[in-house]
């Protein structure tokens, strides 16, 4: 596992050295987008968020940005036109002042919270577009100094159930704000979604607004208060990428995301 993670690497900087590395004229218009996930790799348990991406549009190239260090992941994102951050182990409740509640959690892994807001952080200053999903909600909402249900049955409840045994056929549903981006997206107040977590906003972060919840309460989805006057953001707690294509709440999200990542790098070329 350690040399196919080591090849990840190996292979991303290259690639993404060899594609966009500036010339004197900068990137030619026929240069592919290139977005940055959060955690790409192994393909068995993360190779599905790449996978919907390209379905959105095949023309795009996803990079994985966890098996690297800390400064190269940072410098290969610099390269990109957006940030994804990828579904994954619970984020360290000592980031949210609340490192008691540790012994509610499951896996840890401390060096992607601390990747994770670095790329956040970087990101943000570049104003690029930046997509959460399950985790990638979370951390966002925690770098923004919300905090977290560490554990949602207990803290909670089960009246609807987010973590199933068999993830894929986790579903339940969601209600959306409708002066929301996600409305704009997916065209839909309401829906069924695919679930597979047990930790959830708590206390909303500074500057970010709930824009969908599922039945009983739980923030299920999130955007910047000010939308229309900030760069791309939407964090979803769900699984977009293992739903049905066809649905609303799959597909047009990433396709969103796309176009406003060509925009971004578009806005690049021309301050060039």
């Amino acid at each position: 596992m350690k040399t196919r993670c080591f090849l990840f690497y190996l292979f991303s900087v290259i690639f993404i050295s060899g594609l966009l590395l500036p010339s004197c004229s900068g990137p030619d218009k026929s240069d592919p987008v290139v977005i940055g996930i959060s955690k790409a790799a192994p393909e068995e348990y993360y190779g599905n968020y790449a996978k919907w991406l390209t379905r959105a549009d095949s023309s795009i190239i996803c990079i994985d940005l966890y098996h690297m260090p800390l400064d190269s992941a940072l410098i290969l994102l610099d390269r990109c036109s957006g940030l994804l951050i990828s579904g994954g182990p619970d984020v360290y409740p000592g980031r949210y002042n609340q490192a008691s509640d540790t012994l509610k959690c499951g896996t840890i892994d401390f060096y992607r919270d601390t990747l994770e807001f670095a790329l956040i952080r970087n990101a943000k200053e570049m104003e690029m577009p930046i997509l959460g999903i399950c985790r990638g909600l979370q951390i966002f909402n925690v770098y923004h100094g919300g905090s977290l249900y560490p554990d949602i049955p207990t803290d909670l409840g089960t009246s609807v159930l987010h973590r199933c045994e068999n993830t894929y056929d986790c579903d339940h549903e969601i209600r959306v704000l409708k002066k929301s981006g996600l409305y704009k997206i997916s065209g839909e107040q309401q829906g069924v979604v695919n679930s597979n977590h047990h930790q959830g906003i708590q206390r909303i972060g500074s500057g970010i607004r709930a824009i969908a919840r599922s039945n009983e309460g739980l923030i299920e989805a999130i955007e910047y208060e000010d939308p229309g006057n900030m760069p791309f953001f939407m964090g979803v707690q769900w699984h977009p990428e293992r739903m049905e294509l066809q649905n609303p709440f799959c597909l047009p999200i990433a396709i969103y995301f796309i176009q406003e990542a060509k925009l971004f790098r578009a806005d690049r070329q021309y301050a060039r």
